[in-house]
């Protein structure tokens, strides 16, 4: 299936976010841990947190988290400590994410777990038991989820938990959201320095929780701004004082000609029309926001340099390769350097005449480059549907919004 888009000629909407992925699939681990009764209020609907509802709730020895990242790497760590074997697997795509680094550092802490076909890979069998082992040390440049699932489960460990971190932290603003709700749910746990944090063995207490709007859904809508000659959209539930590293991609957008006024209910987006020669930015704490960028970037002619993207190659996709890909179609040649770099100087090609956006499995393809039909009316999004991972509400955010969305079969 592709979706073709029509744009209206001005984007004039107030549209309600959907929950934080990131504040919500945390918050269930920490429940849980909490032995909550009662769910945090304002769950994202999206597939990356209903699957992970689905396996807190369950009692099934094999739990399929398909496509989810998040659910793969905070559950391995969870079901360590839970009692209990279970088989952790998912999508064909997910097998061939590597899981060695948060594995080995979870047998450090003494966690029982094996590899069901291939070494470093899922599907995981995981016994549940009572880890003994308090202090590791993993590179700073590992996925901050790696990270985040480690420090979740410190303050069950019989002794907490000590973590060092060597050289490069990337993502750091997704390791302080972690930490702060491991607060908001009673634990203890703070930086003893730039690269180590100590978290106290003090257990959990279950608490009234509600989940802020998704900076990263918000994003999408800055791009519609930014793009169309005319717009004025209200973003609902956003807050100044976000614990999401997100947030800043408003600080970004607003280098790029759209303002942010923050108002009772959430933030209101505004041209000022005012755009720079170029834009170099380092995206090591907000990975998820550079295809929003670099799409952006490209159809405002502003030439880039992307730095800090290492952990993109083994998102859902190799981003790196599939926005390399994808932007070509539409007449824009990128290069990458050193796997963590991406630039564009204003080259350019021929564009295609009817280009299909293939999404790779990937939500943030589809959300990043639909945006692109502003400048690209026969443009086609392949396989639409994969935005239910984050935001299944987009495609009718997007009518909400003006947008005309015919269906087509390839």
């Amino acid at each position: 299936m592709r979706y073709k888009l029509s744009v209206p000629s001005a984007v004039k909407a107030t549209i309600q976010l959907p929950a934080s992925k990131s504040i919500s699939n945390r918050a269930l681990i920490l429940n849980a841990l909490a032995q909550g009764t009662t769910p945090p209020c304002n769950l994202s609907d999206c597939d990356d947190t209903l699957v992970m509802i689905k396996a807190l709730d369950g009692n099934n020895e094999t739990i399929d988290i398909m496509a989810a990242g998040t659910a793969m790497r905070f559950l391995t760590a969870y079901l360590s400590t839970t009692p209990g074997t279970h088989i952790l697997t998912g999508t064909e795509r997910m097998q061939q994410r590597p899981i060695q680094i948060l594995v080995n550092a979870l047998r450090e802490l003494g966690a029982q777990i094996d590899y069901v076909n291939k070494e470093g890979y899922p599907p995981l069998r995981i016994h549940g038991k009572e880890l003994t082992g308090n202090e590791i040390t993993l590179k700073g440049n590992v996925s901050s989820q790696y990270i985040s699932a480690l420090l979740m489960i410190g303050p069950v460990l019989k002794n907490g938990l000590r973590l060092h971190l060597s050289g490069e932290i990337i993502s750091r603003p997704y390791i302080n959201l972690t930490l702060q709700l491991m607060k908001d749910f009673g634990g203890q746990a703070s930086w003893l320095s730039e690269s180590s944090i100590e978290v106290s063995p003090k257990p959990y207490i279950p608490v009234s929780f509600m989940v802020e709007s998704d900076w990263s859904a918000a994003s999408y809508w800055y791009q519609i701004a930014a793009l169309s000659e005319k717009a004025e959209i209200e973003l609902i539930g956003l807050f100044p004082n976000s614990y999401q590293g997100d947030s800043r991609g408003a600080e970004i957008f607003a280098r790029l000609g759209v303002e942010t006024e923050f108002i009772h209910e959430g933030v209101l987006l505004k041209k000022n029309g005012t755009l720079p020669e170029r834009l170099d930015e380092n995206f090591i704490d907000i990975p998820d926001l550079a295809q929003t960028f670099a799409v952006t970037c490209c159809l405002l002619g502003i030439p880039f340099r992307f730095t800090g993207l290492q952990s993109l190659k083994i998102k859902e996709t190799d981003r790196i390769a599939a926005l390399e890909n994808e932007l070509y179609k539409l007449g824009y040649i990128l290069c990458d350097k050193q796997d963590s770099i991406l630039c564009w100087e204003g080259e350019r090609c021929e564009p295609e005449a009817e280009p299909v956006i293939n999404t790779y499995e990937d939500h943030r393809m589809a959300m990043a480059f639909a945006p692109a039909a502003v400048r690209f009316p026969k443009m086609r999004i392949a396989d639409p549907q994969v935005v239910t991972k984050s935001y299944p509400s987009y495609w009718e955010n997007l009518k909400q919004a003006g947008f005309k969305i015919s269906i087509e079969q390839p």
